[in-house]
This record gives C-alpha cells, structure tokens and sequence, in this order.
C-alpha cells in the first residue's frame, strides 16, 4: 500500500500543478516544462510518469516532445498553429505554401487539419494525432531579409508569409501551382 500511495504522489504533485499553471493561453507543455513540477524524480521515474499521466488522460501526447493538458485546451481551433510556435520555438519560422494562401483565398482547396510552415530548421511532418498534421518546408531565408513581408499573427503565435511571399514560397520550394486561383492571386502581385 506504501508503494502505492507513494508512486500516485508524483502524478497528483504534476496534475496540482498543471492545473495551476494551464490556461488557454498555456496548454500545451514540453517534457522539460513538465520536469520542472517533479523535479527529485530520476530520468527513469520521469518517464515513467509521463507514460501514466498519458494513459490516465492527464496529460495528452500531441506529439514526440509535446502535450497537452485537456482541461485547458481552448475551442478556438489553433492547436496546429500553437504546436509549431511551440516545437520550433528556437528557428525562424513562419506560416506560409498553402496554408497562407488559402487564408487569403488565392487557394480555395486545401487538406484539412494540415498546415504549412516554413522554417530554418529541417523539412519534417508531424502527425498530431487527430488534430492533423504540421508540414514544415525549410528555408535558408534570413528574417532581416523577408521583415517587410511577414506581419505578426498574435492568435496563431507564429509570423505569416504576406501573398507574394507565400506564392514565392511556392515556385521556390517546387510546389503544385495548380490550385492557385491566378485571378486573385494577380491583386496580391
């Protein structure tokens, strides 16, 4: 029974404090935010505790690297957009491709739960589980070079490719053309 209740501390120690923490602005949690609540736990321990907090839906694995904490996970749909800000919170990183031009409707058809980000880091897609998927293309562009094509989307935490950019983006990283509607696409250029 000892081994019991002292094996159950660590979780109500990380669920008292996610619940402290989390809001709908932070819902989402790295492995080494999450440390930080049960810090005297070795490695092993910690993992083993990620494992049970998953399973017993405390926590929920988005992906290699990140979570979620249900309780507070917002409606609003950004989850995808808040996943990339955070899991390429180090590179430069903006939404552009397919993504950027289907919000501005020079796109009309695109896959659902799917974006489309630029990055300095590596080219990679990252499953979601069943929010969808995050497609980052890399990109060598420096970001003094495009600042006067990239405005600040404060709801998505992430820069956004202005129309020109986005249909850049495309020739260069030899995407399909074929769903670009050129008729809009030629009062962006």
């Amino acid at each position: 029974m000892v081994h019991s209740s002292a094996s159950a501390q660590p979780i109500r120690r990380l669920t008292a404090g996610l619940s402290r923490l989390a809001s709908a602005e932070r819902y989402l949690f790295t492995p080494d935010d999450l440390r930080a609540l049960v810090v005297e736990l070795s490695d092993r321990a910690f993992r083993t505790l990620m494992s049970r907090a998953a399973s017993q839906g405390v926590l929920v694995r988005i992906c290699r690297g990140l979570y979620l904490y249900p309780p507070a996970l917002p409606s609003h749909g950004l989850l995808l957009y808040h996943a990339a800000a955070r899991l390429h919170a180090d590179e430069f990183t903006y939404i552009s491709l397919e993504t950027a031009l289907s919000d501005v409707g020079i796109i009309s058809q695109v896959p659902i739960n799917w974006i489309t980000v630029m990055s300095s880091g590596r080219s990679n897609q990252i499953s979601c589980a069943e929010w969808g998927t995050i497609e980052f293309v890399h990109t060598r562009q420096r970001p003094e070079a495009l600042a006067d094509q990239l405005s600040y989307d404060a709801r998505c935490r992430l820069w956004r490719a202005r129309p020109q950019l986005a249909l850049r983006d495309m020739r260069v990283g030899r995407r399909s053309l074929d769903l670009i509607d050129w008729s809009v696409a030629g009062e962006f250029v």
